[in-house]
């Protein structure tokens, strides 16, 4: 082929979906065609997933029956929950999440079936077990009692009572619920991508989920605002000024983390309601976390040009939550698998298997076959 592949498939148009448009110089970000701002501000979690699973918001009925239907999911089987238990000190979350995910097709009476409304069923209850599975893995690695679900809870305020064992507060559940509709979906990231891909074989929703959060596993996708975290905590153990922190690592060629988006040449739309998020937490508990944050973005942004992305507040937001840093990412799956899951339902409704072709840059074509006894050992062949 004489044509060059844009790097990582930069720009390249890989689906037709009708679920997520993203307008990157625009900052536009919008699920089903409503504009993220207004699903942010209006809406929540439970009725987000509809509209993504579904293409139209529900009615007040579809919504209490939606909402019902998600709050009666969250049921773990004993053994996956033994499963969790059974894990070395050493095992992160974002390992605990993947390979429980896996595992919970075999208990799933589902698991075969790639009709609509199989995957359907799998969804809600997917939806539901992800979070169960993040508080309980991490009560059970601090030597805490599980909590048991509260299906008179949203699934915000459930995860949070889930994980601490104490009632969250408004602020504390709308800043959550408002975290979730945010992530809930992006068009054909990397982990999304790596869903439709698995799908489109025609496997199970739950091996194209576990395809989905091995993608958010790496760094390059999932982890930057763990990063961001470490970043104000060092800048506190320091106690330096978070400037001339910031300052010190532009001059020594370090990375910042959470600021430039691969899609958004404007503001992240999500940022501008998480920095909301972080500051009315900040003011209802501990403001030090923002009041840093925010320093830090103005002055990257006149430095280097660079707004920040949907991770640079995550970071403080979470925080402010009492979260611990490595459950970040997984809290990003358990938002991102009402996405993936719209994605998967999509891909199987009206299926082709994807397969792509590569630009070939090897050797020309033919090329000669050398015998044995003639062959130079490959670290010779460049000497």
């Amino acid at each position: 082929m004489s044509t060059i592949a844009p790097r990582g498939l930069q720009d390249v148009i890989a689906n037709d979906s009708s679920i997520c448009f993203i307008d990157g110089t625009k900052g536009i970000l919008s699920y089903r065609g409503i504009d993220i701002h207004e699903l942010a501000q209006k809406s929540s979690f439970e009725e987000t997933t509809f509209l993504l699973w579904n293409g139209t918001l529900p009615t007040a009925a579809e919504l209490g029956a939606f909402t019902h239907q998600l709050a009666a999911a969250r049921q773990l089987p004993d053994d996956v929950i033994i499963f969790l238990g059974r894990l070395p000190q050493t095992a992160s979350p974002m390992e605990a999440l993947r390979t429980a995910v896996s595992l919970l097709s075999i208990y799933d009476t589902d698991e075969k079936s790639v009709l609509h409304a199989a995957n359907v069923r799998k969804s809600f209850r997917l939806t539901a077990q992800i979070a169960m599975i993040i508080a309980c893995f991490d009560r059970i690695r601090k030597g805490k009692e599980i909590v048991q679900p509260d299906s008179s809870l949203s699934h915000a305020a459930n995860f949070l009572w889930m994980l601490n064992g104490e009632k969250p507060s408004e602020t504390a559940t709308r800043a959550l619920d408002v975290a979730l509709v945010l992530h809930a979906d992006h068009e054909l990231n990397a982990s999304t991508f790596a869903a439709r891909v698995i799908a489109a074989t025609l496997s199970d929703l739950h091996s194209a989920i576990t395809g989905a959060i091995s993608a958010l596993k790496g760094p390059l996708h999932g982890g930057a605002n763990e990063a961001v975290m470490h970043l104000l905590y060092a800048v506190d153990k320091a106690g330096e000024d978070p400037v001339e922190h910031v300052r010190k690592m532009m001059a020594n060629k370090e990375k910042i983390s959470g600021f430039g988006h691969r899609v958004y040449t404007t503001e992240d739309p999500r940022a501008t309601h998480l920095r909301r998020m972080s500051e009315d937490l900040g003011n209802d508990a501990n403001p030090k976390w923002y009041e840093m944050s925010r320093k830090i973005e103005v002055f990257v942004k006149a430095e280097k040009k660079l707004n920040a992305n949907v991770d640079f507040y995550s970071a403080s937001t979470y925080t402010t939550l009492g979260i611990d840093i490595d459950l970040f990412t997984p809290i990003f799956a358990m938002s991102r698998i009402a996405g993936w899951c719209a994605h998967v339902i999509e891909q199987q409704d009206d299926n082709r298997l994807i397969r792509p072709r590569a630009n070939y840059t090897g050797p020309t074509y033919p090329a000669p076959y050398v015998p044995l006894e003639q062959r130079v050992p490959a670290d010779k062949v460049h000497a």
